[in-house]
Parts: structure tokens; sequence; C-alpha cells
């Protein structure tokens, strides 16, 4: 693939590109990109020899990460979703070897001893599909729901996430995930990383799904420099963080990682995740709709009839705005205004008032589109089913063009995938206590 032209791009602008782009000379590229105006690197905090003080939990992230003002995680700015297959050299009667194992845990490990785990050196994740449990004799414990993934409403047609594992790389450092990538899957003779030699690389084990890797980016600011890709438009707001111009992930309509984690069976300390890949139609979105039909069909009609939210959603701080009353108006709301809000009917899916997903979706320019790819945890993918046909509206009396953004939004893909607890994440069985 082509380098992206550096003349013609801001430093910010370019690394983000290169991460698209992916490989040794993207890697090269962005690491001229992220000196300083002196010429010298960025310094990436370094890991821990004291492996045990790292969290059980491989999703641990919300305690290494900075807040804002108003308690909002800050994700990491940078994401690379890796597709992996297992190589046969790596199986023996199609299940995973003792030294598959070792290599795997081996190469991550020494990931930890490079990298600070925390927003500003690295977070990773490494799930594993339905797919790669069919290659066992026993099942999965009862305790963990990893079903398929399938289509989820009759408008769409996706692929499915049908390999054996998904590496979620992530950092506010775009040449991080691409020599974390580099590292694991080059060619290099014993490359260095921050600092630290890696011990072992994953290409014995895991070959990657070239076509299915992700890539994108969240953070203030930064959809505002697409707009030189076809179907970003200028109208995107310079503050949003996400391309459909407001803030997400506020911190009291997500669920907590203790909320999402499985507590028994030999899976305790893990999750499951969700990752939906969508093209979004953005044109439409800003060019046919003002600000405060946006509002009405992201938050709810009430939210821009009182004028809620702000520009960009600065003003809701750490909530989403929506009472218990708003929420169980969806359905009067539909009849009486003509539409409906994304935010407001997806909340119908809470249970006893608490929201079940913990989202850590992000923007994508992969294919050269503008794009999102929802990443959800979730106790159990049957979680997020509910949410997502809670969000889907078929049950409400509204025109399709004013149900929420359904109108604006295509996806292609869905994965289901096992996050396992740290210590269970290198090619577990699947059922380890079996």
């Amino acid at each position: 693939m082509t380098l992206p032209d550096r003349s013609t791009l801001s430093r910010r602008e370019y690394a983000r590109s290169l991460v698209a782009v992916g490989g040794a000379t993207a890697l090269s590229a962005c690491l001229d990109a992220s000196s300083d105006e002196n010429g010298e690197e960025n310094n990436v905090p370094s890991g821990t020899d004291d492996l045990d003080s790292l969290p059980a939990r491989q999703y641990a992230w919300n305690e290494f990460a900075p807040r804002d003002d108003n308690g909002n995680v800050q994700p990491p700015a940078h994401h690379v979703l890796l597709p992996l297959a297992l190589t046969e050299r790596a199986t023996a009667n199609g299940e995973p070897t003792a030294d598959a194992r070792e290599v795997t845990e081996s190469a991550l490990r020494t990931l930890e001893r490079a990298y600070e785990w925390s927003t500003d050196g690295l977070l990773f994740t490494l799930g594993y599909t339905p797919a790669y449990f069919e290659r066992f004799d026993e099942d999965l414990p009862e305790v963990v729901d990893l079903p398929e993934p399938e289509a989820l409403t009759s408008r769409e047609d996706p692929s499915f996430d049908e390999f054996d594992a998904l590496l979620h790389l992530a950092s506010n450092h775009p040449e991080v995930v691409l020599e974390v990538e580099e590292g694991l899957f080059g060619d290099q003779e014993e490359p260095e990383r921050n600092g630290v030699v890696l011990e072992s690389d994953l290409t014995e084990v895991f070959e990657r799904v070239d076509e299915n890797r992700r890539t994108g980016f969240v953070g203030d600011g930064l959809p505002v420099e697409h707009t030189d890709v076809a179907g970003v438009p200028d109208a995107v707001p310079e503050d949003a963080p996400f391309f459909m111009g407001f803030r997400s992930g506020f911190d009291r309509t997500q669920a907590s990682e203790d909320h999402v984690t499985i507590d028994s069976g030999p899976f305790a300390d893990g999750t499951t995740q969700h990752v939906s890949s969508m093209d979004i139609q953005l044109e439409v979105w800003f060019e046919q709709e003002n600000h405060y039909q946006r509002v009405s069909k992201m938050f709810s009609p009430e939210h821009a009839a009182e004028d809620l939210v702000g520009d960009v959603g600065e003003e809701l701080g750490a909530d989403s705005g929506l009472s218990d009353e708003r929420i169980e108006a969806t359905a009067a709301d539909a009849r009486q205004e003509g539409v409906v809000g994304h935010a407001q009917k997806a909340a119908r899916g809470r249970e006893d008032g608490d929201p079940p997903l913990l989202r850590r979706d992000f923007n994508t320019i992969d294919g050269d589109r503008p794009g999102l790819h929802f990443v959800s945890l979730q106790h159990e993918i049957e979680d997020f089913v509910r949410v997502r046909e809670a969000m889907t509206g078929a049950d409400l009396d509204v025109a399709s063009a004013n149900n929420g953004i359904l109108h604006y939004i295509f996806v292609n893909r869905r994965g289901n995938y096992l996050l396992p607890p740290r210590e269970l994440r290198a090619l577990p069985a699947a059922n380890p206590d079996a």
C-alpha cells in the first residue's frame, strides 16, 4: 500500500494515516514523523519486570487511563485490530500445542516489559472466536456465553469473524501500535521495542489475516483532520471526538469493568467482546440534517428542545442526560414527535437501570471511507444483542429516517470473542478445568 503524501498532511494526520497503512515502511516513516521539533523521539514509558503487579484482567484499562474534567475515561488515541489464524505448526490434531502457548505468552510478556501498561504506553487484549474453541472436544463452561456472530437486523448482511483470535493494540502513540505489530510479525532479527529485545515473535503461532486488519483513532479534534477523505464533509465539528459530531462513552452510561466480568469458573476475570465494523453516511448526516435534528436523532427530542447537549456534547458532563422518564417516553416520542434518539432507544436495554456495555469503539478511515469499529465488552454476548435490539427500535412507530441513527450506519462485519483472564490468554483450552 502506498504511503500518504507527507507534504499535504499535518504531522498528526500523517501518523494516523501510517497506522492505517501498516508495515515496516510505514513504521519507519511514523518514527521519523513522531520526532519532536528538536528531532528527538517521543519518550514512551517503559514497562515492568514485576509482571505479577499487572491486573488479572486483560481489559483492565480504565485505571490506567486519564480522565477528563468530568470524570470520563479518555481512551487511547490509536488502535489496531489484528485478526489471527493459527498455523498448522502451532497445532496437533487441530488443538494448539504447549510450545505454541509458551511462545505466545513469552511474546506478550515481553511487550509488558517494554511498555508501561497505560494509554501513554501500550494496552492490549487477545480474544478468541467461537471458531477457535470448536477445535476442542470439550465445550466452553456454561457460565461463558459465546455464540457465533449473526446478522441482527433485516437491513444488514455482514461478514463474520471466523478466524481464531483478535489482538487489539491501543496507545496514544501511533508508532507504538505499529512497532508492536512489526515486532510480533515482522522480519527483523532480534527486534528491539522501547529498549527491550522481543524474546519471541508470533510468526510460528499465528498468521495475520491481513484483509481483515482494522485500524482507527478517537479523541477531540481527530475526526475533523480527515476531511480530505471521500465521504467526510467539512461540517464535522472541530472538537468532536467521533465522526458523527458528538462525544460518547460518558462515565455514568458505561458499564464498569467489574460489571462486565465473568465471576466464576475457569474464565473468571475474563469477559466477552463484540466487534461491529460499519460505514457511516456522514454527508447525509451533516448536509441534510441541522444540529437540532442531529441532537434529536443521537440523543432524544427533549435534548434538542431544551438545548441540553452543546456543540459536541460538552454540556452533558459525565452522563448522557437521559432520565428514566425520557427513556420510558421513547414510544410516545416516536408517535408524538415523529423522531427518537439513538441513545434513548439503546438505554431501554439496561437492566435495573444499569448500563450493560463497556464501549471502546473508535473512528476509522479503513478503505478510504468514514466508519466506526464498535467494540463493546459485556458479561454475556446476549447483553449486547439485547441492547442492539433496543437500539434497532423495530417496535417503534416511527419512520426509518427518524429512527435514531439507523439511516446513516451500515454494518459490514461482526465478531464475538472471549477475552480470557491474563493467566489464560495464551491459547486457552475450551474448558481449562476439564
